[in-house]
């Protein structure tokens, strides 16, 4: 499937990479097929990719794998919620955190609080609100690699 999107044109998406998410994203509830688009420049690997809408060209969000930017992450799901994804082991199941891209780097962050939840299966995703209290909306990501590199003592 040929898809057109506002930062890469035309994206050759396989049928079978197409994502459902029957309840639409928070915000975006209209839409239900999204695809992962990865954005790799120049041979250089980056950490963030995109979960393009394959029905809306300029609906693309930035997200993250939660483990790029915090040491842990145990987001506190009811399994009730995860039933749109049908039957699912741990194994199976992919988290992204979308993320607020300024223009000012420093400022980058990431919702803790709704992840994207994907079975990488059935191709069924959810986003949903955690009851991890500590878990913010706007989590400083350059703050948190930055720290996690001088931990790592790059």
């Amino acid at each position: 499937m040929v898809v057109q999107t506002k930062f890469f044109g035309e994206v050759e998406i396989d049928d079978a990479k197409i994502l459902d998410f029957p309840n639409g994203i928070i915000g975006f509830e209209d839409f239900k097929k999204f695809a992962i688009i990865y954005d790799i420049d120049d041979d250089k690997e980056t950490k963030i990719s995109w979960l393009q809408s394959v029905e809306e060209p300029t609906l693309a969000l930035p997200v993250i794998d939660p483990m790029a930017i915090v040491a842990e992450y145990s987001p506190m799901i009811e399994d009730e919620l995860l039933k749109p994804l049908g039957n699912s082991a741990d194994e199976d199941l992919l988290c992204l955190l979308v993320m607020t891209v300024p223009s000012d780097m420093t400022k980058v962050t990431a919702n803790m609080k709704a992840p994207v939840i994907i079975n990488s299966k059935t191709n069924k995703g959810v986003q949903l609100i955690v009851d991890n209290a500590d878990y913010p909306v706007k989590f400083n990501v350059y703050e948190s690699v930055q720290k996690m590199k001088k931990e790592a003592g790059e």
